[in-house]
């Protein structure tokens, strides 16, 4: 038995946190450079704001409808984001991090009402921290998934679905009879891993609702799909095929990618920029305990505006496998310098740390052919450097190829709507005078 516990419209609910004046308002949040709606509050989409809309496409709503956009400020978000999970956990004896904004906790042998249970917990997000949830409760994680978005749909589609089954669903709990009719109800498409493509096939065969394929046919399933399709059957059946993730696998891939808030020409700029590239990805193959053999670096123009067209990426070899900040940022300005061409108007670049193996498996004792300065421990020298980041706030040390902040930052992503980090940054905390 598996429940899901989901933030709704997260990003939107984490501003009014702190911002109740927001309550009952339509809010989008936009993401880097202030590009287009990654957030939308249930106001917003009745406005008919669709997610990814672009913020100039929809920006004369703010006159009109009283649309309030929000700059993207993850630091807030992702703290709250710990201060939920936090809760979550109580729930279950296991749990698995989702995303930012959803957990799947293991209800398996626990005891007494679930629905109780999970009302319970549901309060104390919502008390403790400011952020209404969601909880769906199945068998198994894709009958979770599917619970949690009954859930959320059953209070403004009361047509479709019991009244009662609003933010608290547990499908486990249902007749056989009330099951089928809110499998009916439910378009296939809401299935978790049944894409756009995937639904179009299913539909054109006749598939259109999530019972009719619960019902289908297991061989044919895997015959004409897959056989991951054929597990999402099995565990919409009720049969676990996903167990939960204790532990995040490492990533065998890492990047770092930014579009700029204005067009970009100068090599120092686009230096500046791959350096924090480069830096903010080490940092996170640091944290996987990971070493990098190679560095990607690419650069490019837009392909939105009708300036002359330029995009290139380059791969640099490392010497040997690293997670140094300052040898990752070395070849990544190394790619960048045989790539740049000059009078373009560049919109985008990135690192991307590739062959990544774990640390465990650096063999330094071979590394007989050492350059001047390798032989005292760079590791101590990067856990320093993360350390106090983490304590103090990024940025806090850099490289100093990176430069200071500041107007010089021509590549500096547009954040002009962004609302103060109040848990996160000193200066930002709310102060109360009494």
């Amino acid at each position: 038995m598996y429940a899901l516990v989901d933030g709704n419209n997260f990003y939107v609910s984490c501003e009014r946190v702190f911002r109740p004046s927001l309550n009952g308002k339509p809010v989008v949040v936009l993401s880097n450079n202030d590009g287009c709606a990654i957030a939308r509050s249930n106001e917003a989409k009745a406005l008919g704001i669709a997610m990814g809309a672009p913020w100039f496409k929809i920006r004369h709503l703010a006159e009109s409808q009283g649309l309030v956009a929000l700059s993207a400020n993850f630091p807030l978000y992702g703290d709250l984001s710990d201060r939920m999970m936090s809760l979550a956990a109580g729930l279950g004896h296991r749990q698995e991090i989702y995303s930012i904004d959803e957990s799947f906790v293991d209800l398996s042998g626990v005891r007494g009402d679930l629905l109780k249970r999970s009302q319970t917990i549901r309060e104390r997000v919502l008390q403790w921290v400011g952020i209404p949830c969601c909880i769906g409760i199945g068998q198994t994680k894709t009958l979770a998934k599917l619970a949690n978005h009954i859930a959320k749909s059953a209070e403004r589609k009361r047509d479709s679905y019991p009244a009662e089954l609003a933010q608290i669903c547990n499908l486990s709990a249902l007749n056989r009879a009330t099951l089928d009719a809110v499998l009916a109800a439910t378009p296939v498409e809401e299935v978790w891993g049944v894409g756009r493509r995937i639904a179009a096939q299913l539909k054109e065969g006749g598939i259109h609702t999530v019972l009719d394929l619960t019902r289908m046919d297991l061989a044919t399933v895997r015959q004409r799909w897959s056989v991951v399709l054929e597990r999402t059957v099995r565990e919409l059946q009720g049969q676990s095929c996903v167990d939960l993730q204790d532990v995040a696998p490492d990533k065998q891939e890492i990047a770092c990618t930014r579009s700029f808030g204005r067009p970009v020409t100068a090599l120092e700029d686009l230096s500046e920029a791959v350096s924090e590239f480069a830096s903010r990805a080490a940092e996170k193959l640091r944290r996987q305990e990971g070493l990098a053999n190679q560095v990607l670096t690419f650069v490019r123009t837009s392909p939105f505006r009708p300036d002359p067209q330029y995009s290139r990426s380059i791969v640099v070899p490392l010497r040997r496998p690293t997670a140094d900040s300052s040898q990752i940022a070395d070849a990544a300005l190394t790619g960048l310098r045989c790539i740049y061409k000059p009078d373009f108007l560049y919109a985008k670049a990135g690192v991307m740390l590739m062959e990544l193996q774990p640390v465990s498996v650096h063999q330094s004792e071979l590394a007989l052919d050492e350059e001047p300065g390798e032989g005292w421990d760079k590791g101590r020298l990067m856990s320093a450097l993360d350390g106090l980041n983490r304590r103090y706030g990024r940025g806090t040390v850099l490289l100093g190829s990176i430069g200071l902040e500041g107007d010089r930052r021509r590549w500096a992503m547009k954040q002009e709507r962004r609302t103060p980090q109040y848990t996160t940054r000193w200066e930002d905390m709310p102060v109360v005078r009494t």
